[in-house]
Order: C-alpha cells, then sequence, then structure tokens
C-alpha cells in the first residue's frame, strides 16, 4: 500500500502534518484508496478526518492553492493543491430516514465508526496518516483482488441507509469490471423500490456514471434483473418482453445491450481515428469518450417498439414508426430524470434518426439525399455513424457485411461531397437581406419562405452561386401570390 502512495507524499505527508499538530486524525479514505489500490490515476483524493469543517477550513488556508466550503452542511471542505482536487470529510454517521430523499448528516467521532457507513467494502478502506497505516476492517482488499462487490455490513442495511447504493453497485459493475455478491443481488432484488425515494438529480447522475463506464452493459443488466429499472429506465426494462423482427436471434432488449457495446467499441475507434487526423478539439463533431450521449442513444433506440408492435396476417412483426415514438419515449424519460436540453435534445434526436440510413444500399442516394443525411444529423454526424453501424448485430455475415460496405459507401459519398461544398453548415446562396433587395419587398412571412425555398434548391443542386440563386428565386417569386398583388 505504501508504494502505491509514493507518488502522493507532496501532498499527503505536509497535510497530515498540519492536522497531527493540531491534535486531529487524517486518513486517506474510499474511491482513493481503491484507485491507489488499482494503479488507477488519481486526480481527486478523499479524506476524512475528526476535525469539524471550521477546523479543516483553518488548517488548510494558506496552504491550499484554493478552497471553497459548499460541502460545509455535509461535514466536507473541498480544496485545490498541486493540482489535486481534494475532498476533506468530518467522520460521519448519516442515515436516510423513512421516506425522506435526502440523507440526515451525523458526525461521527472515529474512523472505524466512519468506515461501517461507507457503501461497499472496496470503499471502507483508508490509510491513517501520517504513519499511512493500511486499514481494511471489512476485507476490501479481499474483494478488490476478487472483483466483487460486496457491503461493510448487510446489504439490507447499507441500502436501507441510502437506496442510491443499489444503483452504486451497478455503477461499479460498470465502472470496475466487477460482479455484485449474491446477496447484494437478492438485496437490491428486494428493495427495489426504495429507489424511489430518491431524487431525480441523483439518479441521473449515479446513471451518467454507469454510462461512462468500461461495460455500461453489464451494469445496466443488473438495474434490469433486480427490477431498479422498472423505477429509473421502465422503458429498458420493458424491451425484454419484445422480439426484434431484424434480429430474431436475440430479443429486443439483448439486442439493446449489444448495440450498446458495439458502440463502446465504435466510440474509441471514431475518436483514435479523429485524433490520427488531427480534428480540432473544439470541432462539433470531435469525441471525448466516454461519449454518454451516444451510449445512451445506443441503449434506448428501441424503446419506441413495445409501442408499435403489430402483428400482420401470416405472422409478420413490425414496429411502424418506432424511432420516432422512441425519440418521444427518451425525451420523457431524460426530462424526468431531469438532464440538460441540450443532452436529451441530442439523444433523443439521435434515436430519432436511427433508422434513416437503411435502405441506402438498396436503392442509392443522390447528393441530394447525402445532404439531407447529413443536414439532419448536423452536430450529431459522428455519433449517428457510431449509432447507425452498431445496430448491426445479426449473425449473417453476408447481411452484417453488406451493410457495414453500404455505410462504408456513405461515409466516403459525404466525404467527397464535404471537399466541395460546406455539408456542416448548408445554407442558401442568397441571405435574407439579398432576398428582400432583390425581390424589393420587406421583412415578412414571404421572406422566410423564399428563403426555405433557396435552401431547398441548395439541397437538391448544391451551391448555385448568386446569379443562378436569383434567378431561381425571381422565377419562384413570380408564382407566388404576392407577386400578383
Amino acid at each position: 500500500m505504501a508504494a502505491a502512495l509514493d507518488g502522493l507524499g507532496a501532498v499527503l505527508d505536509p497535510l497530515a502534518q498540519r492536522f497531527a499538530a493540531a491534535g486531529f486524525e487524517l486518513a486517506l479514505v474510499g474511491g482513493s484508496v481503491r484507485d491507489a489500490l488499482l494503479g488507477r490515476s488519481m486526480p481527486d483524493l478523499d479524506f476524512t478526518t475528526d476535525a469539524r469543517p471550521d477546523d479543516i477550513e483553518r488548517l488548510i488556508v494558506g496552504w491550499a492553492d484554493a478552497h471553497w466550503d459548499i460541502g460545509r452542511k455535509f461535514g466536507t471542505i473541498g480544496l485545490r493543491k498541486d493540482g489535486y482536487q481534494i475532498e476533506i470529510t468530518t467522520y460521519r454517521t448519516d442515515a436516510y430516514a423513512g421516506d425522506s430523499r435526502n440523507p440526515e448528516v451525523a458526525f461521527g467521532t472515529s474512523l472505524d465508526e466512519d468506515l461501517v457507513r461507507r457503501d461497499f467494502t472496496i470503499g471502507a478502506m483508508a490509510v491513517r496518516l501520517p504513519g499511512r497505516v493500511f486499514v481494511d476492517p471489512f476485507g476490501g482488499m479481499e474483494d478488490l483482488e476478487a472483483g466483487r462487490i460486496r457491503t461493510p455490513g448487510t446489504p439490507e442495511t447499507s441500502f436501507g441507509d441510502d437506496p442510491l447504493r443499489m444503483m452504486r453497485a451497478a455503477r461499479f459493475v460498470s465502472q470496475l469490471g466487477f460482479e455484485a455478491a449474491p446477496e447484494v443481488v437478492a438485496a437490491m432484488r428486494e428493495m427495489a423500490g426504495r429507489i424511489e425515494i430518491i431524487s431525480a438529480q441523483r439518479v441521473r447522475d449515479e446513471l451518467v456514471k454507469l454510462m461512462c463506464g468500461a461495460r455500461p452493459w453489464d451494469g445496466v443488466d443488473l438495474l434490469v434483473a433486480t427490477g431498479i429499472a422498472d423505477t429509473v429506465l421502465p422503458e429498458v426494462a420493458g424491451l425484454r418482453l419484445e422480439r426484434d423482427e431484424h434480429h430474431r436471434h436475440k430479443d429486443v432488449y439483448q439486442h439493446s445491450l449489444t448495440v450498446l457495446r458495439q458502440a463502446v467499441e465504435l466510440e474509441a475507434r471514431y475518436a483514435a481515428a479523429q485524433e490520427a487526423a488531427g480534428l480540432d478539439a473544439d470541432d462539433p463533431q470531435r469525441l471525448a469518450p466516454p461519449d454518454f450521449a451516444v451510449r445512451f442513444a445506443a441503449l434506448m433506440h428501441d424503446v419506441g417498439k413495445p409501442a408499435t408492435r403489430r402483428f400482420e396476417p401470416g405472422g409478420a412483426v413490425t414496429f411502424y414508426h418506432h424511432d420516432v415514438v422512441g425519440a418521444k419515449l427518451t425525451r420523457a424519460r431524460m426530462r424526468a430524470l431531469r438532464f440538460d436540453k441540450d443532452t436529451i435534445a441530442t439523444v433523443s434526436r439521435l434515436v430519432e434518426l436511427h433508422l434513416r440510413f437503411y435502405g441506402y444500399g438498396e436503392a442509392g442516394w443522390t447528393d441530394s439525399a447525402v445532404r439531407r443525411y447529413v443536414t439532419d444529423a448536423g452536430a450529431q454526424l459522428t455519433r449517428l455513424h457510431i449509432l447507425t453501424r452498431s445496430d448491426v448485430t445479426t449473425r449473417n455475415r453476408r447481411k452484417a457485411e453488406r451493410l457495414a460496405f453500404a455505410y462504408d459507401d456513405l461515409e466516403a459519398r459525404i466525404a467527397a461531397l464535404a471537399e466541395r461544398e460546406r455539408l456542416e453548415a448548408i445554407r442558401p446562396d442568397l441571405d435574407g437581406t439579398q432576398i428582400m433587395a432583390i425581390l424589393g419587398i420587406g421583412p415578412g412571412r414571404a421572406v422566410g419562405r423564399a428563403y426555405a425555398h433557396l435552401l431547398e434548391q441548395r439541397m437538391e443542386h448544391g451551391p448555385l452561386g448568386p446569379k443562378r440563386a436569383e434567378e431561381a428565386l425571381r422565377q419562384w417569386w413570380a408564382q407566388q401570390p404576392e407577386a400578383q398583388a
């Protein structure tokens, strides 16, 4: 353990000395100890102490590069030192009471008391400072080596104290690739309904962390298997009842998990290709994995199927317009989880567009259709590439190869057009001011209609140039009622 902390000596030692000199205990705790043992990067450091918030603040002023007390009522003082984000929290014994959506905060008096309240054994380890004494009262090291999620006390007590810990179990399954212990899974299934008392914002934050983990499909599967998804993601849980006519070897739920897994893989490939190509970091198409939007769209892309399932004569099953219905359901679920408007718009738009590509390989598309595909996707084009490719889960190798070849061709078409045109910002060749000057009219609806007509011409024929655009405008105007007045 000591070796894992050697690189932190410049921060740990002087901070520990300040607390010791003032007669207070200090310990590195929780995720910081876990990550040190796993050899993961540690930009954030968590400490616990018997000092109260006022004492903590007094001890770090003058030493920290900056500090803040936004978490003071929870016993936490935050600070920044030498590039590290640090939180120091007074020993706590908080828990939920009844149906309260917020924990009752109570300060504790000992490290052992603080550790037993923590969610899982792999987060209930500490290193006492300045002596660097490893403290592991609940077998966290053994569970870390076994890849196991277990609670310090009984899981029923732990989840009763804070029901959000059930979602954290799924999050750690995703982030670390661990498995939840059988008693943890059983308690999650038994207590799934308790998640209803947790605020939507806290559920959302935990869901984002889960989706951005290394194996989000496993985390989602645990939520579904235990019934927690019936409350937080009921649309996903409902997919277990559906069969997908395009992927007969899998039900829609398993298909969606496969799409999610493939999206994670493709996300990394596209990001690497963008970096190799030198794409600017501020380019709207640039990915910065893990990308929540593309992952959540992959999970939600078929949630419209249960509502659109129809049985046709002869035994066929259809899901017409499930893309549109799915987009509406996705928007509603994300609003309920208090996501911001931009993220909601991005994910729901991807769900709405996820079928747009199908048919390309059979009939081919005109340049106009390619322009519309790019324009409709807008800043989400790269994400749409990933989602569309990930949606191919057929075991029919020839079909999979045909679809992959068709999408390769579409991307090549987009690239070729982009060399000649600014596809990312298609606009008419004349703006509103020019339209009014040419037609001799003032602001009004006619200008908007003229602009829409020129945009349509731009989509159909590519850049016209000012002269041809003016000719097209005048021809259109001659047929409008205003021109006859």
